[in-house]
């Protein structure tokens, strides 16, 4: 069948489209008939492709398609260059010679100059430039667009639109406009006062560690450059997270940091009078600190634009060693600066508002996975930011390890072109050029919401750290580098040749910039910043207030009956359809409440108390263990909504989402999201608790300890399912060990919690805790097979008149006081069995279980309670599922003989020590989980005398 060629003009033909069209003109010349016919239609409709020769058309040489196919070859020339021209680019400053890539060289495709000559440029080239008029000067402007010290790689961009739009931005020029000389002027000067500050560090603390910036100098004015067009285009808040290089600079000359704080961190001259020779009072206290070069900051940023005073927000995340894992994080503080979460449904996001610009690591980012999973997030409903501004500060070294055994790619980039992502390399010696690239970057995300990466080849002046000698390990590249000049020396020589700034002038920008350091070195020494004091603001970390988390009866039904509510026309999946409406009857009076429900009325009460809610995790929106379904799908249609979006109490928003399959990612992201939006309660999920460990960076660096370190408080809810069901060992533990070793100074709660009630008043207690100087993570080891068992299901009355309960006591006991010897305690799901078990054994009139829901901090006081009622108590004995190193028993140990009265001993009855955290075998664990209930309910261990405090036996 023809098209129809009507309305086609030949602009709608690009590249290799219009390549092959040409091509199959040269056969048509020949043989109208030798080309099909919707081809052949298109020829006689819009005549011969626009680079075809006239005089091919209508001279002598229709005969001889000779010079088509040097067109052609041109053609495919051009494209190459576009493609290729990155691989004899001029961009690693310390490189000047340039192997020959004959897929580049017009002589190796056949092409002369002369061939080259005789075309119009537009033939190989449709957007050539005014002056550009032959195809050979049509190669040689292009050659100098792509192989400068600029590169650029968009071929991997598979979007049509985005790719011929990068092509225009290049080739037009609109990337590398004049740069007026008083600009030229500025960012020498600019220039002048990076490596000005570098150089006085390096003088005034010989050998003290500082990741110099020098080699890359110019990523100063870059991000001086992409703030101030981000800010011009009405971004409120710009978001950066970054490693060790050059983050003193970034610190001092874009967030503002004044020189002499940065100095007394240098100098270590704290006031002896308050801070004790063994650590400083706010270490006593809990606050730790941490390295100058892991500390962020916060600018209020601010620039007279011609109409208006242009305002934001600039924060440069804290960030430890383990560089690249600040990237989720401060894509999570852009997130939740985009957000707008004040009312019911999904926050509504406005991309505008924020920007994250993330600077990487050369070594890193190959090396780090977790760069991969951030990226992945880029596009992701629950995660886009619209955009990061991806940097690679690239010095070519990793420590002492070369990029041919740190990647197996050809760039430090490579990664990011996976995910379509456009990169340009560009030599950190030519600033103009590193200012266009920022322009190309900033001028996509605008137009196309996307991730953009630059990245910046340079060098390093010294070793890793300056105390590190790097001549032992890379001779050659060293000798280079000392006989290299500096940026600001290149570009002032250069400016000084074209006239637009005297030698005079550079020496007093020089002299200027030195002076302004001395005075800050003097005044740091005769006035030292009180910083101590500081740091004392956040310490001590009080303990936890008590809250009243309970909800008015009627409250609660009203908002009960509106979660059954839906849309009109919605079809709920029959089988869900009648659990939802069992639902119904539990809040009237014989009713129970499920853990389920109870979870779901709480995040209800919340919104209705105005606390925006954000809750992410691999399975989430059902529950890996199909017990939320907190969004639902209709069968018919695959329509979907929240019910929690459909409460008419509701005064904030509800964002519920099923993550990718990633843990330490989506658990730095909901971080950063929780830091930023301090209003906002926010839940990670792991769909079994024992995927939380593939996190183990974000919750050692920043959840267990960034309050210590940073002053920086989370409020963020970890939800771990843990539970010994025989599912083997990847499928049982959440590494609760792990949680308890790593608590200190109230740093967070560990809970393992057995009724629907507690989970209702723990969520609204950390809710209602947010923003204030108590707020602080909260660690749920949450239940898989206790989600459903009768005795989790609580009365109404728990949640109208009841509160959170640290423990709580088998019933009964009052009868029991006189005879118990046996005290039991456990945590989680093992004490819902030894409850079952005691009510069919004898013995049980002589033993009392008492389950230990709060495990961090310590319910020391409620246990020692429990302790004196019992006359005749004899033994405390801790049982647990997990294995004995693991759990919680190597920590409560202590804390059980603290509390226990002379001559009573402390005993441990659970599996013994193992390296895997559970059997691979349904039938062992029924053995093993049998035989634990079997000792901890049997009156037969043998008591020892025991010292005060209590002994283990």
């Amino acid at each position: 069948m023809e098209r129809n060629y009507g309305s086609m003009k030949w602009e709608s033909f690009h590249g290799a489209n219009l390549a092959y069209l040409v091509e199959q003109y040269e056969r048509y010349v020949e043989d109208p008939r030798s080309v099909e016919a919707s081809v052949r239609t298109l020829f006689e409709r819009l005549g011969p492709p626009p680079f075809v020769p006239t005089e091919v058309v209508s001279g002598e040489k229709v005969e001889d398609p000779a010079l088509i196919r040097k067109v052609m070859t041109a053609v495919e020339l051009a494209q190459r260059i576009r493609t290729y021209g990155h691989r004899q680019a001029r961009i690693n400053p310390l490189k000047t010679e340039i192997r020959p890539d004959p897929r580049l060289d017009p002589a190796a495709c056949g092409l002369s100059e002369e061939d080259l000559r005789r075309m119009r440029a537009e033939w190989i080239w449709p957007e050539a430039p005014e002056g550009v008029r032959t195809g050979l000067e049509a190669i040689a402007k292009l050659r100098e667009i792509y192989t400068g010290s600029l590169a650029f790689e968009f071929s991997h961009v598979h979007d049509p639109e985005e790719r011929e739009w990068l092509e225009r931005q290049v080739e037009s020029g609109a990337i590398r406009p004049f740069l007026p000389p008083e600009k030229q002027v500025d960012l020498l000067k600019r220039l002048i006062e990076v490596e000005g500050f570098e150089r006085f560090l390096h003088r005034t603390f010989p050998g003290q560690k500082r990741f110099s910036i020098e080699g890359i100098d110019v990523l100063v004015p870059m991000l001086d450059e992409l703030i101030r067009r981000s800010v011009n285009d009405g971004v409120k808040n710009v978001m950066i997270g970054m490693a060790h290089r050059g983050r003193l600079n970034v610190l001092a000359h874009v967030l503002g940091k004044p020189y002499e704080v940065i100095f007394s961190e240098f100098h270590h001259s704290p006031d002896k009078e308050r801070v004790p020779s063994e650590g400083s009072a706010g270490i006593n206290f809990g606050w730790t600190g941490d390295v100058k070069y892991h500390l962020g900051a916060e600018r209020e940023w601010e620039e007279a634009d011609r109409r208006e005073i242009l305002y934001a927000r600039l924060t440069l995340a804290n960030n430890p060693s383990h560089l690249e894992f600040v990237n989720p994080v401060v894509e999570g503080f852009a997130r939740a600066a985009q957000e707008e979460r004040g009312r019911p449904g999904f926050p509504e996001q406005d991309v505008n508002r924020a920007l994250a610009i993330l600077i990487h690591g050369d070594a890193a980012f190959p090396g780090e996975g977790i760069v991969a999973e951030t990226l992945n997030l880029s596009r992701l409903r629950g995660y886009s930011t619209g955009g990061t501004v991806h940097i690679i500060a690239n010095n070519q070294l990793g420590f002492t390890t070369e990029s041919s055994d740190a990647r197996s790619t050809a760039y430090a980039g490579d990664l990011a072109k996976g995910f379509e992502i456009p990169v340009v390399h560009v030599n950190a010696d030519d600033p103009e050029a590193c200012l266009a690239a920022v322009r190309l970057a900033w001028a996509y995300r605008c137009r196309f919401r996307k991730d953009f990466l630059i990245d910046l080849v340079g060098y390093r002046r010294y070793g890793h750290n300056e105390m590190d000698d790097p001549v032992a390990t890379q001779p050659q590249m060293y000798e280079q580098i000392q006989k290299h000049p500096s940026l600001a020396a290149q570009y002032a020589r250069r400016l000084e040749k074209e006239g637009r700034i005297s030698r005079e002038e550079v020496e007093r920008a020089e002299k200027e910039v030195e002076e302004r350091l001395r005075r800050a070195y003097r005044k740091m020494k005769e006035d030292p910043p009180d910083e101590w004091a500081v740091m004392e603001k956040e310490a001590p970390v009080p303990e936890l207030p008590e809250v009243v988390t309970a909800v008015e009866e009627e409250t609660l039904r009203r908002l009960n009956r509106e979660l059954l509510n839906k849309p009109e026309g919605f079809r709920r999946y029959p089988k869900l359809e009648r659990i939802l409406l069992r639902r119904a009857e539990a809040l009237e009076k014989e009713g129970r409440v499920d853990w389920s429900l109870a979870e779901t009325l709480a995040y209800a009460t919340i919104l209705a108390d105005g606390i925006a809610i954000r809750m992410s995790g691999q399975d989430t929106e059902r529950g890996t263990f199909a017990h939320r379904h907190l969004v639902l799908h209709d069968p018919k249609t695959g329509r979907s909504y929240s019910p929690l979006h459909l409460l008419s109490q509701a005064r904030a928003s509800f964002a519920i989402y099923n993550s990718p399959l990633s843990e330490a990612s989506v658990l730095g992201f909901e971080y950063g999201y929780d830091v930023f939006a301090t209003d906002t309660l926010v839940l990670w999920e792991a769909q079994f608790g024992d995927f939380a460990n593939a996190a183990q960076v974000i919750i050692d660096q920043f959840l267990s300890s960034g309050r210590a370190k940073w002053g920086q408080r989370s409020g963020l809810v970890m939800l771990l399912p843990h539970g010994y069901e025989g599912q083997g060992p990847e499928h049982s533990s959440a590494r609760l060990e792990r949680f308890l070793q790593l608590a200190a100074e109230n740093n967070w709660v560990v809970a393992n919690l057995t009724r629907a009630s507690q989970i209702f008043h723990l969520l609204r207690r950390q809710a209602l805790l947010l923003g204030e100087h108590a707020e602080r993570p909260l660690i749920l080891m949450t239940p898989k097979s206790l989600l459903r068992h009768p005795q989790t299901a609580s009365p109404l009355t728990d949640f109208t008149e009841g509160r959170f309960q640290s423990v709580i006591e088998r019933p009964g006991w009052r009868k029991r006081a006189d005879r118990v010897e046996r005290l039991l305690l456990a945590s989680g799901k093992i004490a819902v069995e030894l409850e079952e078990k005691m009510e069919g054994e004898k013995a049980g009139e002589r033993m009392h279980l008492v389950r230990v829901e709060q495990l961090y901090p310590f319910p020391e006081e409620e246990i020692r309670r429990v302790v004196r009622r019992f006359p005749r108590l004899r033994e405390m004995v801790w049982i647990q599922e997990e294995p004995r190193n693991m759990g919680a028993w190597t920590y409560v140990a202590p804390r059980l003989r603290a509390v226990a009265p002379e001559g009573i001993a402390v005993c441990y009855i659970g599996r013994p020590e193992r390296s895997s955290p559970a059997e691979g075998f349904s039938e062992i664990h029924d053995i093993e989980q049998r035989r634990i209930l079997d000792e901890a309910t049997r009156l037969t261990l043998t008591y020892t005398a025991s010292k005060p405090g209590g002994k283990e036996t």
